[in-house]
């Protein structure tokens, strides 16, 4: 994900992504990502649990505002 990732970033569309494994989105290094503390495939977290789940959402669109695309 984190190649397709970048190549949408050369496209000068901004993105960001979630990741359960942060030790391999260290190597890959996208151009944003945020780590969270769930099993693969729970990214999320639990079902149900919607204040978290926003919460998450809105920190990984904050990485958006908080860096520019590369050109």
């Amino acid at each position: 994900m984190s190649l397709i990732q970048a190549e949408i970033e050369r496209r000068g569309i901004p993105t960001t992504s979630l990741s359960a494994l942060p030790e391999i989105t260290a190597r890959v290094r996208p151009p944003r990502a945020l780590a969270v503390p769930f099993a693969l495939g729970y990214t999320l977290g639990a079902a149900d649990e919607a204040g978290l789940q926003t919460d998450l959402l809105r920190q990984a669109f904050a990485l958006l505002t908080d860096h520019e695309v590369p050109v």
